[in-house]
């Protein structure tokens, strides 16, 4: 490269104000009635809970030859028995390209070939609640809340800094405080309206100036540089989109909160609950329509007396690390039967429910122990028009991908495939 620049290129200047009309024909577009309307009727919402590492297969799964809605419910699902009419287990599916027996979320919603780019080990692409967010986000103030757990121990999920992967398969970074969460979703800003403008394009200016450096040192750069700085461009597009949506709901104030202030520090089951309870209140108001969760599991087994690691609870056997493993799972299903019982009776405008609009999935892309086959999927909520109440077990290695689209397609979402899938699943469909 015969072009000679620095650092300082990409640093000069914040003066001027942005102005990025590309942006537009790049796929930006500006949404600043939406911040003001309500929905005559309730909206779709979709909720992605992942557990890490697994689940106990000798009970939590029910047996396969029991397929439909006559099935006995295993010891694991036992909590869950009052919504058995109200949840489907879904058997049978893969995500056929992973193969990281301790990454159970990082290619759980993307169904993502890692091997996809040469030269590199590791690749992703967009996650399901991402689709979710590109077509109903525009609508409210947040497009996606990924919540994840200050838990110190990774669990089995793997790389990521979230469940969510953005439309470069970037990861998209998680709020892991449910204090923080409830703060972002309902406390007021207390910087004066004048000042936030300002910021917002004090922050433009910034992004304008780096753009232009960045395109003068474009020429003379080899094509690996420009593939990288290609990279950088979209970043900045993607802060420009982010602060659009912003100066759209500046003057909008935040939904007063459905709930009180939580108490800090909670951890394991006490931090689940929590945050299924603020799960519901950004649904309740409308904040967002598409949350991910990537739940603690070290913190979850501390709780629960258990006295033992993930990594060790993830090799179980008959004795005590397999009786650690199955506390986990009641643990589970029982915050899931509470997290239900929310839904189901927190009302509508219209009189329906929130559980009556709302899909929720909880599970993972490890089955139990190290194998990927199989993946844990239960599915809740009328938010897809999904026929629930039923074990359904589909031929093996059926791509779970196909289980995302048929949700994205039952919840009005126009696309013709996601990640590695192969078509909808017709029997999962009401």
């Amino acid at each position: 490269m015969k072009t000679p620049f620095n650092r300082r290129h990409f640093l000069r200047g914040t003066g001027a104000l942005i102005a990025l009309p590309a942006l537009e024909s790049l796929g930006f577009r500006r949404f600043a009635s939406a911040a003001a309307t309500t929905p005559s009727t309730p909206p779709k919402r979709a909720v992605f809970m992942s557990m890490g590492f697994g689940v106990t297969q000798e009970s939590w799964y029910p047996d396969q030859a029991q397929q439909g809605a006559d099935y006995k419910l295993p010891i694991g699902l036992a909590p869950l028995a009052r919504h058995k009419s109200d949840f489907t287990i879904v058997q049978g599916c893969n995500n056929q390209f992973n193969s990281s027996a301790h990454g159970g979320s990082t290619f759980w919603l993307t169904g993502a070939n890692r091997y996809a780019i040469p030269g590199q080990n590791m690749a992703n692409s967009i996650s399901v609640d991402q689709v979710i967010a590109q077509h109903i986000g525009h609508a409210t103030r947040f497009s996606s809340m990924p919540l994840i757990s200050e838990d110190k121990f990774n669990g089995g999920h793997g790389p990521g800094l979230s469940l969510a992967w953005d439309k470069n398969g970037k990861p998209i970074g998680g709020i892991k405080d449910p204090l923080k969460v409830f703060h972002k979703l309902f406390s007021a800003d207390e910087m004066p309206l004048e000042q936030r403008q300002a910021a917002i394009a004090h922050n433009r200016s910034v992004l304008d100036t780096v753009l232009m450096d960045a395109k003068r040192v474009q020429r003379g750069l080899s094509k690996a540089d420009n593939n990288k700085l290609e990279e950088y461009f979209q970043g900045i597009r993607d802060i420009e989109t982010r602060l659009s949506k912003d100066e759209d709901w500046l003057d909008v104030p935040k939904a007063r909160a459905p709930m009180a202030e939580p108490a800090p520090g909670l951890k394991g089951k006490d931090e689940i609950e929590l945050t299924y309870k603020l799960i519901v209140a950004a649904l309740q108001t409308d904040s967002t329509r598409a949350l991910t969760y990537r739940m603690p599991v070290g913190s979850l087994l501390q709780s629960l007396d258990t006295g033992m690691a993930p990594h060790t609870v993830s090799h179980y056997a008959p004795g005590p690390r397999m009786e650690a493993s199955q506390k986990r799972d009641l643990a589970h299903s029982q915050l899931l039967a509470g997290f239900i019982d929310q839904l189901k009776a927190t009302k509508e405008a219209d009189g329906s429910s929130l559980f009556d609009n709302t899909t929720a999935v909880f599970g993972g892309g490890v089955r139990s122990i190290h194998y990927l086959d199989n993946l844990p999927t239960l599915i809740t909520g009328g938010g897809s028009n999904l026929e629930l109440g039923q074990n359904l077990v589909l031929p093996k290695e059926t791509p779970l991908c196909n289980v995302w689209l048929t949700i994205l397609q039952g919840m009005g979402i126009d696309v013709e495939r996601h990640g590695d899938s192969t078509g909808v699943v017709k029997e999962l469909q009401a």
